[in-house]
């Protein structure tokens, strides 16, 4: 089984990431089950604008559109900005949604049969919100979201330090990040044994 952790922070790299080091708390669990996970920076990509699976030369879009066709479980991370998924995270779900019209051999939208969930940070509040928006946009495009598919992390009410800064609340996240991480393999399995078919005509 494989995972894709999709880190939608503003950062570049090499710069340190906060989203990306609570989503390999996720990752870390998952690697126990024997998951093999692969991430990708999206602000790292030349990501096009668009709503398509390749928008032509130049565009990187096409090897994260494969890597999500081989992973069967898809971790979307994105920091809080204004209350809302990073503008990079809004470009990636506007990438996948492709996918919708995409279907595999039997005629089963593609995203059928695999899991997916999000992790937030921000020193802002507005984790919930995030969590609603990205969830509901992937549960649009077919993945099956499974309960408690989340984690985050902020210090809230109002402005604060960065995870990475800030040792508070990390239990917490981190319990959670492990619970998201055994819901997301749980379901993932399920969907092996007993996938979803075609949608009726």
């Amino acid at each position: 089984m494989k995972a894709l952790v999709i880190n939608c922070t503003l950062k570049t790299s090499p710069e340190p990431s906060n989203t990306h080091a609570l989503a390999k708390v996720v990752a870390d669990r998952l690697e126990t089950y024997g998951v093999e996970v692969h991430f990708a920076r999206a602000v790292d990509l030349d990501i096009k604008p668009g709503v398509t699976s390749d928008a032509g030369e130049g565009d990187q879009w096409p090897g994260v559109h494969s890597a999500l066709l081989e992973s069967e479980i898809l971790i979307m991370a994105s920091p809080t900005w204004l209350g809302r998924p990073s503008s990079v995270a809004q470009r990636v779900l506007e990438r996948m949604d492709a996918m919708l019209s995409e279907t595999d051999d039997d005629g089963r939208p593609v995203a059928y049969n695999r899991v997916a969930g999000v992790v937030v940070t921000g020193n802002e509040d507005g984790a919930h919100h995030v969590i609603s928006e990205i969830s509901g946009a992937l549960g649009d495009i077919g993945y099956t979201i499974p309960g408690q598919a989340w984690t985050y992390w902020h210090l809230g009410p109002g402005a604060g330090p960065d995870y990475l800064d800030d040792e508070r609340g990390h239990d917490w996240a981190h319990k959670t990040g492990r619970a998201m991480a055994a819901n997301l393999y749980g379901t993932a399995r399920a969907l092996q044994e007993n996938p979803l078919g075609a949608p009726p005509s």
